[in-house]
Parts: structure tokens; C-alpha cells; sequence
């Protein structure tokens, strides 16, 4: 708790300043120079304060005042970048554009597969690329009534799922030092790749920040938990891309890990633990314990999507004018089977450009996809 702490005093000043900058830029940015000089004075004012041995008479609440009013000039000074210059590296941007397109030829090959409904094709392609422009009207519209847009929007959802195929398929190289090195690796190029491929959106990024940093710590033994890397996470966000912070994925994706991070694990603690082992009955006790993990397992759904909806909805209203009544039973139904179509999906992909992709896989795959859609379609009409 200390440590996230410690890395929130850094983080909210600094996305605090960026935020000013974002949202008065026409202001800030008429006179970006002046802007500019007054924030790095404040930088260099408080940095002098903060070195200075008077800063030991100084009380917390102070020194905590002087860091913060420090940090947030800096995200103004990043903002004011932001806004006035391109944050692209030169030379950078063919071969992103190369990436990108890889996206666009794994939507063309999904639209060859031969489902025998045209619509499974395009959730499909929607659920791995991003790419909704085939989706017809009214699906859309089932899925954004019953709450279940953000299926079909790429998020840390979809990386995530495939973050643990990887993991389930790296898992086979081994455990020793230089294979949980390599699979680190692996895992981290291949899931980087697919946010370039998809188009990089403010969610998968955030999402692809977490797996970079959660593996990297892994590696050094690091301390981590959700709420530190969100927080890590969100410095190196706003520092790469400070104009991202007016896009409504980002504070959605944000907001929603916000809530994972801070009132899901308070939430999940308030299911009782394993039930205790009965006395002189190992046999009564395995039952017990069996049968309380499906409804654990739904509970933990539950408080999981109880504590997104906390921190998203009030964004939700403000942004769309709408809140999703049946958010809990559409979770409940959508994130199964959304986590069995990827995978099933993904070796549909894999089988068909190898050509021997069998036709029982294909019907199974788009039962799947039917099943998601109609469930979604019998809940927005609820």
C-alpha cells in the first residue's frame, strides 16, 4: 500500500496537469511560449526547494504540496508538447503503417472464412481487429443495449485473453531462468506487435502497458500489484501520448482498472472463505468445497464487473446519457463465451491458412459467436 502510495503522489499531479493542458489548450496554446517558461520556472523553483537543506524545516504537508505543484508543471509542460509538436519519431512511421496493415490483411482473411452466416465474420473480426464497419446495425445495437459494448471494442479483455493463450503455450518452454526470459520476451514482442497490428486505441495500449510492466517486474522480482502498475502505467501513457487523455477509451479503460484495482479485492473479500475441512470426513469436505466454486466463480464475475461499473458508469452517463441496467447478468454470460470465441477463433485462423482447419471447428466456432449474439440480443430487450 506504501508503494502505491508513494507512485499515486506522482501520478495524479502529473495526469492532473496534462488534463489542465488537454482541456484549456486553446487557451495554454495561444501562447504556448510564455506557458512553457512560467511551468519549467515552477519546475526549477520547487526542485531548488525541494535540494535545499531548508526543506528539513519544512512540514510534510509542504513538501508534499511543493512535489505535487512540481509534477503537475511537468504534465503541463508534456501537454504543451503535446499540443504544439508531433509526438512521432522520425523514420517510425512506415513501419508502423507496415504493422498497421497486417491488421487490415487479418480482417480481409476473416471475411474469406467460410462461415455460412456473413455476421460471424464480422464479430469475429470485430472481436480480434477492431474492425465493426461489417457488424449490421442491429447487432450493434443489441450489444450496446444490454451493456456489452466494450466486447466488441478492443480492450484489455481481448489482449488479456490472448495474453493467456500465450502464457498456457510459453508455459511448455520450461521454467528455468533463461526460458522465463525468453517466454517474457516472446510474450512481450507478440502482444506489442498485436497493438500495432490493431491500431494501437488508448485501451489496448493501457492494457499492453500492464503486460509490459507486470512481465518486467516478474523478471526482476519486483514488487507489484494492479494498483502499481496502473499507476506506472498511466505516467508512461500520458508521457508518450499526453493528447490521449481526451479520448473516452482512455478514461474508460483507466476508470475501469481503477475499480478493479481499488474496490474489486474489497468486494471479492466479502465471499466466505474455503469451507473448513469436516471433522473426520475429508470425503464431505472435497463436496463442499466443489460445489461452492461455481457460485465463487460467479461471484468474483459479479464484484468484478460491480466495481468497473462504479468508476465507468458516472463517465458512461456523462459521455453517452445511458447506463447499462442488466450490466450484471450481461457480464455474466458475455465474458465466457468472449473468452472461449478468441481462442476458438485464433485456431480457426491458424488451421484455415494451413488448410486443414476441419468443418466440425468452423460450426462450433460460429455456435459460439450465434450463442453471444442472441443471448446479448434476448437481454437488451429485457
Amino acid at each position: 500500500m506504501t508503494v502505491e502510495r508513494d507512485i499515486a503522489g506522482i501520478a495524479l499531479p502529473f495526469a492532473a496537469g496534462v488534463a489542465l493542458t488537454a482541456w484549456t489548450g486553446n487557451f495554454i496554446c495561444a501562447n504556448p511560449h510564455l506557458w512553457s517558461t512560467l511551468a519549467i520556472i515552477i519546475v526549477l523553483v520547487s526542485s531548488a526547494c525541494l535540494l535545499h537543506p531548508v526543506h528539513h524545516t519544512l512540514s510534510s504537508l509542504t513538501i508534499h504540496a511543493v512535489i505535487g505543484i512540481c509534477l503537475a508543471s511537468c504534465g503541463i509542460l508534456c501537454g504543451i508538447r503535446a499540443e504544439v509538436t508531433s509526438a512521432g519519431g522520425p523514420g517510425t512511421g512506415n513501419i508502423i503503417a507496415h504493422i498497421h496493415s497486417m491488421g487490415e490483411v487479418a480482417g480481409a482473411f476473416i471475411d474469406s472464412i467460410g462461415f455460412r452466416n456473413p455476421d460471424t465474420n464480422a464479430i469475429i473480426k470485430a472481436l480480434l481487429t477492431g474492425d465493426r464497419a461489417d457488424i449490421p446495425e442491429q447487432i450493434i445495437q443489441s450489444f450496446r443495449d444490454s451493456g456489452a459494448s466494450h466486447i466488441l471494442a478492443l480492450s484489455g479483455l481481448h489482449l488479456g485473453i490472448i495474453y493467456g493463450i500465450l502464457a498456457k503455450v510459453l508455459s511448455y518452454l520450461g521454467n528455468t531462468p533463461s526460458a522465463v526470459r525468453i517466454r517474457s520476451l516472446v510474450t512481450i514482442l507478440a502482444c506489442g506487435l498485436y497493438t500495432l497490428a490493431t491500431g494501437a486505441g488508448a485501451s489496448i495500449v493501457r492494457a499492453f502497458l500492464f503486460i509490459l510492466l507486470g512481465e518486467s517486474s516478474r523478471l526482476h522480482g519486483r514488487y507489484r500489484s494492479t494498483g502499481t502498475v496502473l499507476l506506472s502505467s498511466l505516467i508512461i501513457h500520458l508521457t508518450i501520448d499526453p493528447s490521449a487523455i481526451r479520448e473516452v477509451g482512455f478514461q474508460l479503460s483507466y476508470a475501469a482498472m481503477a475499480g478493479i484495482a481499488f474496490i474489486f479485492p474489497w468486494l471479492k473479500g466479502f465471499w466466505p472463505q474455503e469451507p473448513e475441512e469436516a471433522s473426520g470426513s475429508k470425503w464431505l469436505s472435497g463436496i463442499m468445497k466443489q460445489g461452492s466454486r461455481p457460485l465463487r466463480w460467479i461471484w468474483t464475475t459479479a464484484a468484478m464487473s460491480i466495481s468497473c461499473q462504479i468508476t465507468t458508469g458516472p463517465l458512461a452517463w456523462f459521455y453517452f446519457g445511458t447506463f447499462p441496467v442488466h450490466f450484471l447478468l450481461t457480464n455474466l454470460v458475455a465474458i465466457p463465451l468472449t473468452g472461449l470465441i478468441i481462442p476458438t477463433a485464433l485456431t480457426v485462423l491458424l488451421l484455415s491458412a494451413s488448410g486443414i482447419c476441419p468443418e466440425i471447428l468452423l460450426r462450433a466456432c460460429e455456435m459460439l459467436v450465434t450463442a453471444l449474439s442472441q443471448a446479448l440480443e434476448v437481454i437488451s430487450v429485457m
